[in-house]
This record gives C-alpha cells, sequence and structure tokens, in this order.
C-alpha cells in the first residue's frame, strides 16, 4: 500500500530514534500514579498535591516556544495540558531529548509518559511541569485533527459514519464523547445484572453454534462443523436452551448473549446484536411487567441519576408505572379499527384499507403484526406494554388463560421501538408441538422466518417444565435509548460492514495534522 507523505516522514523519525539508541516501542512497564482527570478534579495550589506524579497518553497537541513548549496528552479519563522547559528535561549541556526527540521526532499522536508536578499557570489552567519524558508507542499515522474556533465551531471533525465505525480506534480517540457513550453501556449491562443477580437468579451460558436454530422467528447463518460432518446455525435467540435449564431445576436463570440473524441492516438492526433473557419459574407476564418496569428505572438511574433521559427531541421517562394496552386495543386506539374478530380474509381487506403493504406469504398473525408495525409503534414514545398478542404471532408463548384466541405475551415499546420481548411460556409438549407444526406450515407458504420443530426442546417439555416467565431484552436499542444514540451502530464498537473498498494513492491521502 502506498504511503502519504506524512507517514513517509513518521517512518523517517522512527528510524532516526533508532539511530539515537531510543527504543520506539519499550517493553518495561511504566508506572502511572494518577490519571489526568484525578489530577484536575482534585488539584490544590495551596495544599500543593500532586508534587510526585506519573502518567501517560496520547500527545494531543503540542505548542513550541523556543525553549519551552506547551502541549496536552490525553489518557484514558481525559486530557491534561503539560508544560515541557528544556533546561528541565535536558539539564546537562546536551539538549538532544528536546530539541530533536521532542521537537521534531516525536509526533502527534504518540504515547508518551511525563513525571512532574502539578501547578497553575498564568491563565489558571491547571498543568503538568514535566521533570521527565519518555516515548512509549511511536504512532506511525497521523491523527485526524478536530478543531474548534472561537465560536465554538468544529472544523475538520472525524465524522463520516462510514470511517468512524471502520475505524472506532481513531473515533475513540479524537471524538470527545464516544467513549463516554461505551462506559454507560458497560454501567447499564453492569446495573442490570446486579438487579437480577442480587435478587438470586443465576447467569449462565448457552451455545452459540447450535444443529437447530429456535426461539425467535428469524432468518439464521449457517456453518459446518467439519469433525461431525454436520451443519451448525448460529443462534438467532437463546431461549430454548435457558428453557431447558428450567426444567433441569433452576429457578430463576438469565444470559447475556450474542444473537445472529441473517437478515437487513438499519440503524437499528445489526445482524450481531446482544440480548439479555431472563427466565423464572412460578411466574407470570403480569408479575415480569412489574419485574421489568422495576429493573429499568433501577437501572435508568444508576448510569443517568434520574429516570428521565432526554432522548432526540423527547424526554422519556421509565418511572413507574408504564402504560399499557392489550394488541387489539393499541390498533383500535390509533386506527379507530377493531380488527379483535377478523379472519385472514378481513385482515387483509383492512390492511389494503390502512394502506398497509402485505403479500401473499402472511398469515393471520404476520397481518396484525404489519397493522401494528405501520400505524402503531412508530407512536410509542414513552416505555408503553402492549400484551396480549393473537396465538398465530406467538408460536412460544402460553394460551391466555381467559381470552380465547389469544397468548399471554408483552412487548414493551419505547421511542417507537420494540425493546423487550416477553412471555408466559408454553409448557404444554403437545400444544407447542401443535404450535411448531403451524409453524412449519407457514415455512412451506415462503415464509422465511418461520421456526424450526425442535424434537429436543419438546422432549425437555415431556419430562415437564414449571410454570415459567421469561423476558429477552434488546441490550443494544435499550443502550441507544439510554446514551441518546440515533442508531444502533453507535453503540456497537464494532459494527458488521461491507468490505472496504482499495483506495487510490490520490484518495489515500492523510488527514494532516497541527
Amino acid at each position: 500500500m502506498a504511503l502519504s507523505e506524512q507517514e513517509i516522514v513518521r517512518r523517517q523519525s522512527l528510524q532516526q530514534l533508532i539511530d539515537l539508541g531510543i527504543d520506539p516501542y519499550p517493553a518495561e512497564e511504566y508506572v502511572i500514579t494518577a490519571s489526568s482527570k484525578e489530577i484536575l478534579e482534585n488539584f490544590d495550589a495551596e495544599k500543593k498535591n500532586f508534587q510526585e506524579v506519573s502518567l501517560a497518553g496520547r500527545l494531543m497537541e503540542r505548542r513550541i516556544m523556543g525553549k519551552a513548549s506547551f502541549g496536552r496528552i490525553q489518557d484514558s479519563s481525559g486530557r491534561i495540558q503539560i508544560y515541557v522547559n528544556r533546561d528541565i528535561i535536558a539539564p546537562d549541556e546536551d539538549k538532544t531529548l528536546y530539541n530533536t526527540v521532542f521537537k521534531k521526532l516525536m509526533d502527534l499522536g504518540d504515547f508518551i509518559g511525563v513525571k512532574g508536578y502539578a501547578f497553575t499557570t498564568k491563565t489558571g489552567e491547571t498543568s503538568i511541569h514535566v521533570k521527565e519524558i519518555k516515548l512509549l508507542s511511536k504512532s506511525l499515522r497521523p491523527l485526524p485533527v478536530v478543531k474548534t474556533d472561537d465560536e465554538g465551531n468544529v472544523h475538520d471533525a472525524f465524522s463520516d459514519p462510514n470511517q468512524r465505525y471502520r475505524q472506532r480506534y481513531v473515533d475513540l480517540t479524537v471524538n470527545a464523547g464516544v467513549r463516554d457513550v461505551f462506559i454507560k453501556r458497560t454501567k447499564m449491562v453492569n446495573a442490570m445484572r446486579e438487579f437480577m443477580s442480587e435478587r438470586g437468579y443465576l447467569e449462565v451460558e448457552t451455545p452459540i453454534l447450535q444443529p437447530l436454530y429456535g426461539g425467535a422467528s428469524a432468518r439464521p447463518f449457517k456453518t459446518h462443523h467439519n469433525t461431525l460432518d454436520q451443519v451448525f446455525y448460529m443462534r438467532i435467540a437463546n431461549e430454548l436452551y435457558l428453557k431447558r435449564l428450567i426444567v433441569g431445576g433452576y429457578d430463576g436463570v438469565f444470559e447475556f448473549a450474542k444473537d445472529f440473524r441473517n437478515e437487513g441492516m438499519s440503524r437499528f438492526h445489526n445482524p450481531e446484536f446482544t440480548m439479555m433473557e431472563l427466565y423464572v419459574a412460578y411466574k407470570d407476564y403480569y408479575w415480569m411487567m412489574d419485574f421489568m418496569e422495576e429493573m429499568l428505572e433501577f437501572v435508568a438511574i444508576k448510569i443517568n441519576g434520574t429516570p428521565d433521559i432526554q432522548v432526540g427531541e423527547n424526554m422519556i421517562s421509565f418511572k413507574r408505572p408504564w402504560k399499557r394496552y392489550t394488541m387489539y386495543e393499541s390498533i383500535k386506539e390509533f386506527t379507530g379499527v377493531d380488527i379483535s374478530e377478523m379472519e385472514e380474509e378481513e385482515l387483509r381487506a383492512t390492511c389494503r384499507e390502512l394502506h398497509v403493504p402485505i403479500d401473499n406469504t402472511m398469515g393471520r398473525g404476520k397481518l396484525i403484526d404489519e397493522i401494528f408495525g405501520e400505524k402503531v409503534e412508530h407512536l410509542l414514545i414513552q416505555p408503553t406494554f402492549i400484551t396480549d398478542y393473537p396465538v398465530e404471532m406467538s408460536p412460544l408463548a402460553k394460551k391466555h388463560r381467559s381470552k380465547e384466541g389469544l397468548v399471554e405475551r408483552f412487548e414493551a415499546i419505547c421511542n417507537a421501538k420494540e425493546i423487550m420481548n416477553a412471555f408466559s411460556e408454553l409448557n404444554d409438549p403437545i400444544d407447542q408441538r401443535q404450535r411448531f407444526e403451524g409453524q412449519l406450515e407457514l415455512g412451506k407458504r415462503g415464509d422465511e422466518e418461520a421456526m424450526t420443530l425442535d424434537e429436543d426442546f419438546l422432549r425437555a417439555l415431556e419430562y415437564g417444565m414449571p410454570p415459567t416467565c421469561g423476558v429477552g431484552i434488546g441490550v443494544d436499542r435499550l443502550a441507544m435509548i439510554m446514551t441518546n444514540q440515533a442508531s444502533i451502530q453507535d453503540v456497537l464498537f464494532f459494527p458488521q460492514m461491507r468490505n472496504e473498498e482499495p483506495k487510490s494513492n490520490e484518495e489515500s491521502g492523510d488527514e494532516g495534522e497541527a
């Protein structure tokens, strides 16, 4: 690959450092005693604390002014200014460390270590007066330089999504706030884990490669295991394995699972995504709605300090209680049409009247789902439970205890998208077999998302599964809301993308450097 002019210069600097006897990639530990954030938040000039500090990070700015220079280094907690004086870091007659190494051979983006003491400049900025400086890792590519003018306008920002998602390591380095998004995501997951673990539920792991895919309606990825000479599927859900564990005697199990669906991509869909699924014995979907309200209110407060979160133009509140509609109530509320007694052909006519796109492969359940998706879902901004789905839409849910033709299921919709799905789980093995067989018929009609029939799961149910409620939460979508991000790619470190097209030498020029 052709190198840019600046990349050539950096490689020349690398060789000059080696010629001077300086290892550009030293192996020994560099002891760090403080972070930039710790110093900036706690330094007190009167107390004269932080008088012997050692910290490390990327050199992000440098302003050379004769024998003294100011710069700025960035560690994992933020940025802090450094003051470098030639006669301090190079007290003998040989000023090579300052005049050649620091001024000429060190570049923006290099990792450096500095030792010195904290002080306040004449302009009132907390800084580090450097007594020792050491190159820790030489950067061979220039970073994009994000500049902000006196009016606060940002120039030359690394903002193109295609570049940001492909080069997340650059995005995290130069775009303030991106790292905070992923820190919040981790806090969100930890808060969910804490909430469930403290209530006695066991975190488990189940197979990613499965001989049969199941637990959801979706197209799978498939692969071949050479030793077993057998086709395997990457899981689309972990539901059926977790329910096997309930059969085995656990009262409550949960898993943060990587799932994979071979389907379209959008700002709400990525082929690899994270689900949290929880199954609790002897509970039903009414209990689970209360539990989920309590957990997400807890999570919101844990990571943001409040149940109220600004998401785009909307202030979303996770404070209990949430609004609840049945599926039929929600469609009647927002379209004025009561579909509760309609059969398939009447539903098709209603879809046409409501201008809802459909095709001949769709059965009654799919038609209802399309009406809801087109006419209701996008209007639900605050967290809302949609309950009591038609049996055709939910082959793994228990039939409703009092409403014929429905199942005990809910979805939570927030910011116009589903964030969780839950059932009073079907534990009747005969009914479950019939539901699976119905899914096979839909598959014959061309429904590529219809479920397969899992004989081993049916065998497990035949041994007996206690009354159980289960829920699946889309962790990525929930993270979008909790961190106020508009795209799922913004809460995934490394989202899937098309292969990168090779660039010509003219197109691959450097980003520039201050």
